[in-house]
This record gives structure tokens, sequence and C-alpha cells, in this order.
């Protein structure tokens, strides 16, 4: 059996500077950590209980089949301060069938970020009878 004690994603920016800014400065993700040095440095930032590594510098865009589940505590402030921070919003927020209000964004590369709110009488947070 594998017995996980951390968990991370690794993402290798054609730009390791914009997307540094990005993950930092736009989406103002925390740094758990940074290592090494000059354009290819990596940086670690907290996602909830894990963690994003922005670290060397991919050739070419990667096939955007990355992507990012990131919950929030409110969708609807997320969009405003990612809209008036210059960020493309490509799905606004709306609350799905299955109860959950999602948005959609991309980082610098196309990899595609989801911000995702759990409302209050969502099941994820409470279960009748238990």
């Amino acid at each position: 059996m594998v017995h996980v004690l951390s968990s991370r994603v690794l993402v290798r920016p054609v730009d390791p500077e914009r997307s540094r800014r990005f993950y930092g400065d736009v989406l103002g993700l925390a740094v758990y950590r940074e290592f090494g040095t000059g354009p290819e440095r990596g940086t670690v930032y907290f996602l909830g209980g894990g963690f994003l590594e922005v670290a060397g510098r991919a050739e070419q865009a990667p096939v955007p089949h990355l992507r990012l589940w990131l919950q929030v505590a409110d969708v609807a402030a997320a969009h405003e301060e990612l809209v008036a921070a210059g960020v493309e919003v490509l799905r606004e927020p709306v609350q799905e069938p299955w109860g959950l209000v999602e948005m959609w964004i991309a980082d610098p590369d196309g990899h595609r970020i989801v911000l995702v709110e759990v409302p209050a009488e969502h099941p994820i947070r409470y279960r009748p009878g238990i």
C-alpha cells in the first residue's frame, strides 16, 4: 500500500516569472518554500491540503490537460478580485446542478483552474442523519 504523507502538483511554465506573478500576486497563494536561484528557481505554494510547485522552464506551452480544483470561501468575491486584477474569466460563476458554485480561469500557460464554493447546505458540508 502507498502511504502518502504529502502531495503537490508540479508545473513547468514557459515563463516562470510570469507564472510566479500569476500564482503569487494575482491569486495570492502563500509561499510554502522557495529553492534554487535564477529564473528557473522553484516556488512551492500552499493549496489548502496540498501544494503547487512552479519550477524550471518548459520549451513550449504544455498540453493543457492539467486542471486545478481550488475551493474558496466566496466565488463571487474571488470573481470580483480576479476581474479587477485583469484575469480573463473563462466561465462566470454559476451554481451547477450538483450544487457547487464554480468559476473557471486559466494560468498563463493555459492550465485551467476551477474555483469552487461549497454552499452551506451542500452534502459535502452536511449529511442529514449522520
